[in-house]
């Protein structure tokens, strides 16, 4: 039994005919008759009853038309889940780039209504694996990347904000805090292993004014750093951009910058969804 079999069995009942079934799968008509007559033969049992120009199901035929059309969907399905889709893009990324993110992916689907856009909330590691198997187009990094098989295209740069609860005592000046003003409060960071980086940078500003920060507890996996100053409102933070929450004041900033960049496949397909949305973030700033 082959796909090609249920396809003309499917189309000569649909059809009524196998000759309009033959037009409909651009075949000649003794094409779709030998295959059926083969398909019979295999199955022991005759699908169709053939009286003159009226081809009607036989009991058998019946049976197998509603499994033959649920075989051939599965194959569908199943081409479907390895085939690239030019009109569908999954995105990796954190909540930090939830703001770029949904900016790009709404100018992108205002010229493109049918594209599905997929916006994945992964940790660091887990986002450049998404794109090496393929499971996302791009993942949106700060930092450097180092992997066989990708590679990274620049779209901006974060200046990233210090940011307070409203009811903290530095949030009332208008001023940025000096890094020793800093120092005396916690300091509010995602896990050194998450946000590797980050925590480089913030030692080396610090080290280089000669200022040990004060670190409070960690932010907690799943729980945005901006509402746990609310919780914590003797504490402050590094945010990437202000986030315009009410609660939060935000102060420009530690004297380092961060670049951003889209990580994608060497090997990946041509997809022009993605070159666009590539154009949209790289403008974001």
């Amino acid at each position: 039994m082959e796909f090609r079999q249920l396809t003309y069995l499917v189309a000569v009942a649909k059809h009524g005919g196998f000759s309009p079934a033959a037009r409909a799968c651009f075949v000649s008509q003794s094409a779709v008759s030998h295959q059926i007559a083969a398909l019979e033969r295999e199955l022991g049992v005759e699908l169709f009853h053939r009286s003159g120009r009226t081809v009607t199901l036989t009991e058998a035929g019946e049976l197998l038309l509603p499994r033959a059309e649920q075989l051939l969907a599965l194959r569908d399905d199943a081409i479907a889940a390895v085939t690239p889709r030019p009109d569908r893009v999954a995105v990796a990324a954190n909540m930090s780039f939830a703001r770029a993110a949904l900016t790009a992916v709404a100018a992108v689907r205002e010229r493109h209504p049918e594209a599905e856009i997929d916006f994945l909330l992964k940790p660091f590691e887990q986002r450049i694996d998404a794109v090496a198997s393929g499971e996302a187009d791009l993942a949106l990094v700060r930092g450097t990347v180092d992997r066989d098989g990708l590679y990274r295209d620049p779209l901006w740069v974060d200046q990233p904000v210090i940011a307070f609860a409203a009811r903290h005592p530095l949030a009332a000046h208008v001023r940025s805090p000096h890094l020793a003003e800093l120092a005396s409060y916690p300091l509010l960071l995602p896990a050194a292993d998450k946000q590797v980086l980050l925590h480089k940078l913030v030692e080396k500003v610090f080290a280089r004014a000669g200022v040990t920060p004060h670190y409070g507890p960690q932010s907690r996996p799943g729980h945005p750093v901006a509402f746990e100053l609310i919780n914590q409102p003797d504490s402050w933070t590094i945010l990437y951009e202000d986030p315009l929450a009410p609660g939060i004041a935000c102060r420009r900033s530690l004297d380092f910058t961060l670049p951003v960049s889209a990580v994608l496949r060497t090997d990946a397909t041509p997809n022009p969804l993605v070159a666009e949305l590539l154009t949209e973030l790289s403008s974001y700033r």
